[in-house]
Parts: C-alpha cells; sequence; structure tokens
C-alpha cells in the first residue's frame, strides 16, 4: 500500500484553474479568427511587450542575428542537432512502404507522405529554449516536411538570438518574433500575413497547451505537450542528493511543473526532501521551482519495486527517471511514460537538451495513449489498392454484394455487382444488357 510522506495540492483547485485557463484560450482564438493581424499585434504587444513592423524575421535579419551569436554555442547547436537528425533518421529509415499481392492482380499497399507543412512552436517566454527547436523542426525536415514555420517569442522585449541560430540552423522555411496562444492561432487558421499550416508542434504552457487542444481537429496536432513532469523511481541503492538535484531539474521549467518521487525506501524518500529543502533557497530559478514543488511536489513510498512500477505507470508521467539497482527492469514493467531514462548515468536533462531523442512528449496523462513527437508524428500513411485480375474482381464483387446487403446498403452492393457480372461467368450477359 503505498504512503505519501509529500502530497500535491487538491486536485480540485489545479481543475478550476484550468477551467480559467481554456475560457481565456477561447477568447483569444475567437478574435484572432476574426481579426487577425491586428488582434495577433494587440496580443502581442499586451503580453510580450512587442509589437515590430514585422514578425517575420527576413533573410538578413535571420543572417545578422546568428552572426552575433558565440561560435562555441553554434558549434554547440549543430551538435546537438546532429543527434537529433541521426535517431529521427534511423526512425525515418524504419517506417518502410509496403505492397503486398494479396489475391492475383490484387495489390495493397501504403506510403508514408509528409504533411504539406508544419507549424512549429519554441517556448521562450522565461527561458530561451533552443532544444525545441531541434526537436520540432529538425524531425519535420527529416520526414521530409517542404514548409515548416517556426515561431519564438521575444524574452523581456529581446530577440531571442541563440533561439534564431537553432530555428535557422534545424531548417525553418519562416521565422516568426512570436509567442504564446497568438502564435498557436495564427499559424493554425492564418491571418493575412501569416499563412495557415495543417499541422501544429511543439511544447510549450498551460495556455499553448490548451490552444492547441482547442485547435485539434481544424489542424493536426503532435500532442497535449503541457507543463513540465517528472516521475524518478528510486531504491534504497539510490543517491538522494542526486534524485533531488534531478527532481528540481524539471521543476524550475514552472510552477505548474509536477515533480513525483516513488520509492522503496522512506529513508531515501526523507532525505530527498531535505535536500531539497536546502537546494531550493540558492537555486536562481526558485521562483519557479519553488512554488512547483509546494504545490505539485510529491514523495511516495511503495512497498516493493513491482508496486512502485504500477504506481509509477498510474501517473503516466512525461519522464520517468529510473535510479535502481537493475534500472533496464523498466522496460519489462512498465507501459504509460512519454520516455524513461535508465540509471544515473543518464538523466531527463540530457533527453531535454542534447541525447537526441525528441524531448516534446505527452503531459497530464496522455502517456496512457500517445507517445511523443518523431519523425512519424509528421508522416500520413496513406493507403492505396488496384485490382488488375478480372477473375478476382469478380470474386471480390461477389463477396461485395453479399456483405454490403448484410448492412442493408444496396449502392455498395451494386458496385459489387457490376464487376461481378462484368467479369464473372455472366460477362457476356452483362454486356449485352448494356449494349456493349
Amino acid at each position: 500500500m503505498p504512503r505519501f510522506l509529500k502530497s500535491p495540492v487538491p486536485a480540485a483547485q489545479v481543475t478550476a484553474a484550468r477551467a480559467d485557463v481554456a475560457d481565456r484560450v477561447r477568447a483569444i482564438l475567437d478574435d484572432i479568427r476574426e481579426r487577425g493581424d491586428d488582434a495577433v499585434r494587440q496580443y502581442s504587444e499586451k503580453f510580450d511587450g512587442w509589437g515590430p513592423e514585422s514578425f517575420r524575421l527576413s533573410d538578413e535579419e535571420t543572417e545578422r542575428i546568428v552572426a552575433g551569436v558565440p561560435e562555441q554555442v553554434l558549434d554547440d547547436i549543430r551538435f546537438v542537432q546532429e543527434q537529433v537528425r541521426t535517431f529521427a533518421q534511423a526512425q525515418r529509415d524504419a517506417l518502410l512502404d509496403v505492397e503486398i499481392e494479396t489475391l492475383p492482380g490484387v495489390r495493397l499497399g501504403h506510403r508514408h507522405v509528409p504533411v504539406s507543412a508544419a507549424g512549429a512552436y519554441v517556448p521562450g517566454g522565461r527561458y530561451p529554449l533552443t532544444a525545441s527547436a531541434h526537436m520540432t523542426i529538425v524531425t519535420a525536415k527529416v520526414a521530409g516536411v517542404p514548409r515548416v514555420v517556426a515561431c519564438t517569442p521575444p524574452i523581456r522585449g529581446e530577440i531571442p538570438a541563440a533561439t534564431v541560430a537553432a530555428m535557422h540552423l534545424a531548417g525553418a522555411d519562416e521565422i516568426y518574433l512570436l509567442g504564446g496562444v497568438q502564435a498557436i492561432a495564427a499559424m493554425a487558421v492564418g491571418t493575412e500575413t501569416i499563412g495557415s499550416v495543417p499541422m501544429l508542434a511543439g511544447p510549450g504552457n498551460a495556455y499553448v497547451a490548451e490552444a492547441k487542444r482547442q485547435l485539434f481537429g481544424e489542424v493536426g496536432i503532435d500532442l497535449f505537450a503541457g507543463p513540465t513532469e517528472i516521475l524518478v523511481i528510486a531504491d534504497e541503492h539510490a543517491d538522494p542528493f542526486v534524485v533531488a538535484v534531478d527532481l528540481l531539474s524539471q521543476a524550475e521549467h514552472g510552477p505548474d511543473s509536477p515533480a513525483v518521487l516513488v520509492t522503496t525506501s522512506e529513508d531515501l524518500g526523507r532525505e530527498v526532501e531535505r535536500h531539497i529543502e536546502r537546494l531550493l533557497p540558492g537555486m536562481p530559478t526558485k521562483d519557479f521551482a519553488g512554488p512547483a514543488w509546494r504545490d505539485h511536489g510529491e514523495i511516495v513510498v511503495a512497498d516493493t519495486l513491482d508496486e512502485a512500477f504500477e504506481i509509477a505507470d498510474s501517473y503516466a508521467s512525461e519522464h520517468v527517471e529510473v535510479l535502481t539497482e537493475n534500472p533496464r527492469q523498466a522496460l519489462e514493467k512498465m507501459r504509460d511514460y512519454g520516455a524513461l531514462f535508465l540509471g544515473e548515468g543518464t538523466c531527463v536533462s540530457y533527453g531535454d537538451k542534447v541525447i537526441g531523442t525528441n524531448h516534446v512528449l505527452p503531459t497530464r496523462g496522455a502517456a496512457r495513449y500517445t507517445g511523443g513527437l518523431w519523425v512519424g508524428k509528421y508522416l500520413k500513411t496513406v493507403t492505396h489498392q488496384e485490382v488488375t485480375d478480372t477473375a478476382s474482381s469478380a470474386l471480390l464483387g461477389e463477396v461485395c454484394g453479399r456483405a454490403a446487403r448484410v448492412e442493408l446498403f444496396e449502392g455498395h452492393a451494386r458496385s459489387g455487382d457490376v464487376r461481378a457480372a462484368k467479369y464473372g461467368d455472366k460477362a457476356l450477359e452483362w454486356n449485352e444488357e448494356a449494349g456493349a
């Protein structure tokens, strides 16, 4: 039976906050649909203090910004993008087009076709999150998306040069300095100056996630990637200081970021809590990490490691870090997570920044039914079928006629009947009746 050493705020309090976010997002989306660029500009000025003549960066502006970024930063961006590109290319290579012959002359197949355009949201209201450019844009380009529109907000009224460099080096076709709901809406519905896209990708805060949720169906989305989550599974062999540091590494994303420890050792759980209390006051990002741990931090003690895995699955957390004696057990024991980080030698921050797997991952329990962003998200798997053998067409027509009439679909049945008659034993009779 699990025991809580630390519990989060009541769920009802979180639900009420989400309802307020939904209402505000809906109003902004409706306004941008109606007023287009004027509304986009109004919200950008209101929320980001940003209202340039054009939100889109010209090629010349982009080149000038990139030229001002330190060479070491550019080298690091190139290194990380190569890790992401290598893994994404391996994923793409694993997706094969298929065509098989199921009956003589009956060919069925599928192809993986990239979407015509994608919108990549690169968050940055608090920090310049260059890594999100790698994850959304590089992956789209590996998938073969011909037009990638990328949006990122200014940071305190300044151009985030490193983020712009990352977007450019990743291969973005259009770069806009625009953030928040207004960026998501502009890409999805289009304005006088921003062409719409059929798909949106990228993480963001609660408002960005809610905007994507409300627009889903009108456009496709990668997944619901909202406030960052971390869950650490630790046994008595784990280093409590490492556990504490890793929990806070994700709590600093924002005051609504859950950080959960599930452990088989009550002593370790209490030691982790003491470390967090000592570390928090000295963190430069304590204004975000502190409220996140206070309101959304949890420490759960499980009786056995198997129970710990079951508890972790019930959270379906975005990031699950396994700091146990045999971390690869989680590969067999768990199924509901966005990404696993196995052993002390890796950490969620590696996934966020450098290692090459995609850091756009499902949150708020979405890991129960989807994985994270990957090259396949930008591809539509579409089928084709062809029948060139008349005997096979006649056979299918006979079965189609019977099957359709069971469902009372006479029109469907007649489509089958026509081919059964034309290509089967009754072909001559059919041709005479048709005057052929």
